[in-house]
């Protein structure tokens, strides 16, 4: 019996809260998807909860938080509660934006993975989710 292939990585590219900026979450979605992963956008002023809920319905592998609003201490810990309620403790969170540094351990500790400061080159975002997606083996 032939193995089948993976499917792509999925990844949910999420902006929370109020913040309207959202030109960084689009030009990482473009390069995800360009890099042969399958993106969903969920647009601007997503709640925590439609985010989780989105990424359940859309069995995602990884979420990209783009936060700028300063709400990061608020809405991502949210985020990563609702992911656990869901049974997703395997999906991979990554935050993007303008996080201080003294809030990294708090975001970790919440649940994320890895934090992307302005600058961040795609490439090493996508290499990032490439080796930290937990994935089940192929099906035989």
């Amino acid at each position: 019996m032939a193995v089948m292939p993976h499917r792509p990585i999925r990844v949910l590219v999420a902006k929370p809260g109020l913040d309207g900026h959202d030109r960084g979450a689009r030009i990482v979605a473009r390069a995800l998807r360009d890099a042969g992963m399958e993106v969903i956008y969920t647009g601007l002023r997503q709640t925590p909860e439609q985010i989780a809920n989105a990424a359940r319905d859309e069995d995602v592998d990884a979420i990209g938080v783009s936060i700028l609003s300063g709400a990061h201490n608020t809405l991502v810990p949210r985020i990563c509660a609702l992911l656990r309620e869901h049974g997703m403790d395997e999906v991979l969170v990554v935050v993007g934006g303008i996080i201080p540094l003294e809030d990294v351990p708090l975001l970790k500790k919440a649940g994320v993975t890895e934090i992307f400061q302005p600058g961040s080159s795609t490439q090493d975002i996508i290499n990032f989710i490439r080796n930290h997606v937990h994935r089940a083996e192929p099906v035989a």
